[in-house]
């Protein structure tokens, strides 16, 4: 039998620190300096690392992330918004069941690929 090693647990950051960190990340990714933007969008990931906080279900997380979207939609110009749902380095942020627009201007599901086909 093999041993496993036992499973560790992250520090659980709080409402502020993950606030921070989010922040803080979107700043490096998009160039942000205006201090009130910076200060809206940390007031943002606060709001909604409280919510998260609270312990959610799936279906509540994901009430959650749209709404994020959604808000952050609102604050970021449409250049920067379009970068934050692009960044290369993840994959293309996009909730579950969002749509993607084609070059002929319908929408089409996104649908996963088989391995090895592009």
């Amino acid at each position: 039998m093999l041993a496993q090693e036992p499973v560790r647990e992250r520090p659980q950051r709080t409402p502020e620190e993950e606030a921070k960190k989010q922040t803080m990340r979107l700043l490096r990714e998009l160039g942000i300096q205006d201090s009130v933007r910076i200060d809206t969008l940390y007031r943002m990931h606060l709001k909604y690392a409280q919510i998260r906080q609270k312990g959610l279900t799936r279906a509540q997380e994901m009430e959650r992330m749209n709404a994020i979207y959604a808000e952050l939609k609102r604050l970021l110009t449409p250049e920067e918004f379009e970068q934050f749902m692009n960044h290369p380095a993840e994959q293309p942020r996009r909730p579950r069941g969002a749509h993607v627009l084609t070059p002929n201007n319908t929408q089409q599901p996104l649908t996963p690929q088989p391995a090895g086909r592009q």
